[in-house]
């Protein structure tokens, strides 16, 4: 049997015959480039994804197809035979073939209780929230275990028709996404719009240049997103008795601009809903000891993050390699951030594709994380290693990583083989 080993990205094990045909019968496993993912709305039994970024948005939406998924570059994907039979683990981040059939597939784990923390070897309470986009993730949210909603990404949510939304729609939908994770608590990101995550709604507006341009709470005093936000606070008021409600002010770097719109929250809503800081800036994650002092909470956006540290648009293929979550620094800046954060660190939630990463939660339960929003696919297999894991020894671990000087050091030491997607 040949085998390559490749980057791991949406967990689970599919066998198939591989293919390029994007229309193909639903037990195959089909290859595709990062570019002919905006348009692929299909679900086969696997995909390999060719030169992908994974903190990329296409890749993300791709992970709400619950299809064991891989990252390959394009110089092993040559290696790939269309028409031959393969083993895909999207778990473990391998290729093989020929395909096995005796070979006993791996189980997905059992589900934790939904809606309770799970414990750490040693017994310390970690809560795996749900990152979702829309209704059908939140039915799959609490089926898998998810302790709460820990994000809607609410710039997702929109009609069919691609109208501007109003109250009336948001009364529905997010009435929908409740009952069905009810009694889960549930966080709602106002929209976050910016140039790579566009809405039909709202044309390109001067300043929406990339990932550095008006994004996020920098476009809500202008219309029609000021109109989308306050039609969404009204139908989150109108909803607010009957379920319990955290809202998220997404992509803010000043203190001066969360006052004043939790001030306009309060007023519009007349409830005094939990308020919290999507903080997605190095400026933001290191002004977190002063966030406590007037907000609810801390949700720290390591995708959005990542993109800034490193000077890198995320959902640039060819630039992918800079964007490395086993870099040193990376560990660096975010034990600074926990160390900041003091013992408000239990109001702090880390959300992302990092915590997702091959042997990275450990690393992030060493330095005090105790909250995580990730996709409702991943938590299964990320309450295997919570209950795994003893914090004495992640404490040391995340101490080593912190310490190290390259990325083959980190990955060395969290036991993470080197791949053939390109990083």
């Amino acid at each position: 049997m040949t085998e390559l080993q490749v980057m791991p990205f949406a967990p689970g094990v599919a066998r198939g015959m591989l293919c390029r045909n994007h229309d193909v019968a639903h037990d195959s496993i089909v290859i595709l480039t990062q570019k002919e993912l905006a348009a692929f709305n299909f679900r086969p039994a696997g995909i390999v994804v060719v030169d992908g970024a994974p903190l990329s948005h296409p890749m993300i939406r791709l992970l709400g197809l619950a299809v064991p998924t891989v990252i390959i570059s394009t110089e092993a994907a040559c290696r790939l035979e269309e028409g031959s039979e393969v083993l895909l683990d999207g778990t473990q981040g391998r290729i093989a073939w020929p395909a096995d059939s005796d070979t006993e597939p791996v189980q997905a784990p059992e589900p934790p209780p939904a809606g309770e923390p799970v414990y750490s070897a040693d017994g310390v309470a970690i809560a795996l929230r749900a990152s979702i986009a829309g209704v059908d993730a939140s039915a799959r949210a609490l089926t898998l275990g998810a302790s709460a909603i820990g994000l809607v990404r609410s710039e997702f949510l929109m009609p069919e028709t691609g109208r501007i939304p109003d109250a009336a729609y948001f009364d529905e939908v997010l009435e929908t996404i409740c009952d069905r994770v009810r009694p889960l608590s549930v966080t709602v990101r106002l929209p976050d719009i910016a140039a790579d995550k566009p809405v039909p709604w709202l044309p390109m507006q001067a300043g929406m240049t990339g990932p550095l341009g008006l994004q996020g709470i920098r476009l809500y005093d202008q219309e029609p997103v000021r109109g989308v936000v306050y039609a969404m606070l009204d139908a989150v008021t109108h909803l607010s008795d009957r379920y319990q409600f955290r809202l998220l002010l997404p992509y803010i770097v000043r203190p001066e601009e969360f006052r004043y719109w939790r001030g306009e929250i309060i007023q519009r809503t007349g409830k005094s809903l939990p308020i919290g800081i999507m903080a997605e800036t190095p400026a933001a994650v290191l002004e977190i000891r002063n966030w406590f002092d007037i907000a609810d909470f801390v949700a720290i956006g390591c995708n959005d993050l990542m993109q800034c540290l490193f000077a890198v648009d995320r959902d640039l293929p060819e630039l992918r390699d800079y964007l490395d979550p086993y870099a040193p620094v990376l560990y660096r800046f975010l034990l600074q951030a926990a160390d900041a954060a003091g013992n408000h660190l239990d109001r702090v939630q880390l959300c992302g594709l990092l915590a997702q990463m091959p042997g990275v939660l450990p690393v992030l339960l060493g330095m005090g994380f105790s909250a995580f929003s990730v996709e409702p696919e991943m938590i299964p297999y990320l309450a295997n290693t919570v209950r795994e894991t003893s914090l004495s020894e992640a404490r040391l671990l995340a101490g080593q990583v912190s310490a190290a000087r390259e990325s083959h050091q980190v990955r060395e030491l969290l036991g993470v083989p080197a791949c053939d997607s390109g990083s």
